[in-house]
């Protein structure tokens, strides 16, 4: 949530932000509602006083004046119920408003409609020059019997999957390589639970708005399946006030995460690249509300991926996102693309947003400073490995000519110490 204190500040970086972003944004009626709410805020509590005020005057009056300060008071609790009223839905408006105002972008966000407009920042490694028609992840992993797609779509529908021996074999020895990656840079290990009340999706900025990407329990329980480690960790310490000396609380985890893939509809059907399900490590940081600080944990925490993909040998390129492509609560993001043969081009992996004090005002996420003052924290988060992604850069850019496929070294402590996974299979 933005800071509507800002807002009425400043409306127009909110316009000029809305409109970057592509977001239908009405800040004129967010800043009349606002108005409104807090002109009939102060009635109410004028009304409460002069209540107050005149119930001593009735304990104290003669029986002759009695009846006209009791007729005066039924007036007046007819009025402030009348104003509690009509603040009740306008409060409501407000506050559904408040939740869809998108976040400014940063001065360093380029313009532009959609992700094609994304702007490369760098290029590393060079797409294998393979010397043999390469085959795509789906036929060399079938052809291998490590995949079952059809046996999924009949127990869990489409977009599902079983992997089978080495790929599984293979998908864990990435996670693991990932997560011990963050471990080894500071990071905290944590266990979450990946289903989360409706508080949790709207702290993160996931609702309002993305429901129709998540998968919902039914009436009984107040739970949705997450999307992204990145839902619990930040949500860890929501409505808690930190101590300075604890910041920056950097946090790893290995999660389930589910996704709809609503609206995508005939797109990338076949194989792992749009699934409703997959494992992912994903890093979080807290700290304090310090913009230059924020800048120096996105710029490291996109280096923490950009070190797994140079250890696993696989090509990819930075984008700075520009606005249309931004989400609501991002000021701004970096995606790493990694080099998928099949698409014959790059592929989403990673994604490293920064958020400012965006999600931590709606999870209510502050910390003391030495000064005793209390504010809202700077939240980020990057992918550090999403598997399924991976599987397909894996096996499609380590292919051998034979079919088998080409381990890393990184990887080769998780495999057993297998160098090459498969068996050769025929022309």
């Amino acid at each position: 949530m933005i800071d509507l204190k800002l807002l009425r500040q400043d409306p127009d970086l909110f316009r000029r932000g809305a409109a970057k972003k592509r977001i239908a944004c009405d800040v004129d009626r967010i800043l009349a509602l606002d108005a409104s709410v807090r002109e009939i805020s102060q009635r109410m509590d004028d009304l409460r006083a002069r209540q107050k005020v005149a119930g001593k005057r009735i304990a104290e009056a003669t029986a002759a004046e009695r009846g006209d300060l009791l007729e005066a008071q039924r007036t007046q609790k007819a009025e402030l119920k009348a104003l509690e009223e009509n603040q009740g839905p306008r409060e409501k408006e407000l506050e559904g408003m408040l939740l869809r105002v998108p976040n400014p972008p940063a001065d360093g966000v380029p313009e532009g409609a959609d992700d094609s407009q994304n702007v490369e920042v760098r290029r590393v490694g060079t797409p294998p020059a393979f010397g043999f028609t390469p085959r795509d992840h789906v036929a060399l992993a079938e052809a291998q019997g490590w995949i079952d797609i059809e046996a999924a779509g009949r127990v869990s529908g489409s977009r599902n999957y079983f992997l089978i021996g080495e790929l599984s074999l293979l998908e864990h020895a990435v996670l693991r390589f990932g997560f011990d990656h963050m471990v080894a840079k500071g990071f905290t290990p944590v266990s979450v639970p990946t289903l989360v009340r409706t508080a949790a999706m709207v702290g993160t900025g996931y609702f309002p708005g993305g429901e129709d990407q998540a998968y919902r329990c039914d009436e009984r329980d107040d739970l949705c399946l997450v999307g992204t480690a990145e839902v619990p960790l930040t949500s860890l310490h929501g409505g808690s006030i930190l101590d300075y000396g604890r910041l920056p609380l950097r946090y790893v985890a290995l999660s389930s995460c589910y996704r709809r893939e609503a609206g995508t509809y005939g797109k990338d059907t076949r194989g792992l690249y749009r699934v409703h399900q997959f494992l992912k490590v994903e890093q979080v940081v807290i700290d304090s509300a310090d913009a230059e600080r924020s800048i120096e944990h996105h710029q490291a925490i996109l280096g923490h991926a950009e070190a797994v993909l140079t250890a696993l040998d696989l090509p990819y390129r930075v984008v700075n996102v520009c606005g249309g492509d931004l989400g609501q609560g991002q000021i701004q993001k970096y995606d790493i693309e990694t080099w998928m043969p099949s698409r014959g081009g790059f592929g989403e992996t990673h994604s490293a947003s920064r958020f400012h004090d965006f999600q931590a005002r709606r999870l209510g996420l502050r910390y003391r400073d030495a000064d005793g003052k209390v504010h809202f924290c700077h939240t980020l988060n990057n992918t550090v490995v999403a598997s399924a992604r991976m599987l397909i850069a894996l096996l499609e850019n380590h292919q051998l000519e034979d079919g088998r496929v080409r381990v890393p070294a990184a990887l080769q402590p998780y495999t057993g110490g297998a160098k090459v996974l498969g068996r050769p299979l025929t022309a």
